[in-house]
């Protein structure tokens, strides 16, 4: 992984209305509407399927 990456204390992201209905969704059935908490899974799979 980019250690530059571990630094950042921001990121901004631009997300499809789809993605956001996928956030929603991940959110409401296993983070209690967190959608915050949906955001880190997501950006933890992708990180994770970077590394393959």
């Amino acid at each position: 992984m980019d250690e530059t990456l571990l630094d950042m204390d921001e990121v901004t992201l631009e997300l499809t209305d789809e993605e956001l209905a996928e956030i929603d969704e991940i959110a409401f059935r296993d983070h209690r509407d967190n959608r915050e908490a949906a955001i880190r899974e997501l950006l933890d799979e992708w990180l994770k399927r970077r590394e393959e």
